[in-house]
């Protein structure tokens, strides 16, 4: 089941960057990049940077790479009632992702659809066995739906974003002593990146 999962996103990854080149045989343009952070990520003590090019000659296309880290919300770490209240700090100590998103009209405005995989390298604890920890590698998976909004002259735009990403260990251990940190395996996302056109 995994290997297919797998195979399909592969297949829509290779799909969207054909996409791509395809694209840029068509519409003349420049190209352009794109800086952008998630805001969020520095209230959770963690950091975010991504880095969009829209190739020469695409009309719908975006590409680009992004890192980011944070500890993770409560609520996030709630999601999967066998983690509730159960004394669990998660935090997500490095990740590092490609992104493509298709914009439905012009490309870097209005709405788009998105994917993204990533590696997140992670880094657990618990409140109830002070001194010790784990960290572990995920991947994950995400298409997402999403808006860019320019409401400035200059051009800086907001992009609020929401996606369910699919998730699993690749390595390392989801446990600490004799306790387990139970990896929720689809996991609903929201957030808004805030970003500069160059």
């Amino acid at each position: 089941m995994k290997t297919r999962f797998m195979f399909i996103v592969c297949a829509a990854m290779l799909s969207l960057w054909s996409g791509v080149v395809q694209a840029q045989e068509h519409a003349p343009s420049q190209t352009t990049f794109s800086v952008e952070t998630d805001p969020s990520t520095f209230l959770f003590k963690g950091y975010a940077l991504h880095v969009r090019i829209k190739p020469k000659h695409s009309q719908h296309w975006v590409v680009g790479a992004g890192a980011y880290a944070l500890d993770m919300p409560s609520l996030m770490v709630n999601l999967n009632a066998d983690n509730k209240n159960r004394g669990w700090n998660v935090r997500i100590n490095s990740a590092y992702g490609l992104f493509g998103e298709y914009y439905l009209k012009e490309v870097n405005r209005g709405w788009f659809l998105g994917l993204q995989t990533s590696i997140q390298n992670y880094k657990i604890s618990n409140d109830n066995l002070a001194g010790t920890s784990s960290r572990y590698r995920n991947l994950l998976l995400m298409p997402s739906v999403g808006y860019n909004w320019h409401p400035f002259r200059f051009p800086l735009y907001l992009k609020p974003w929401a996606g369910v990403g699919y998730t699993t260990r690749l390595s390392g251990e989801n446990r600490v002593r004799d306790r387990t940190y139970h990896i929720v395996p689809l996991v609903p996302f929201f957030t808004m990146h805030v970003g500069f056109t160059f």
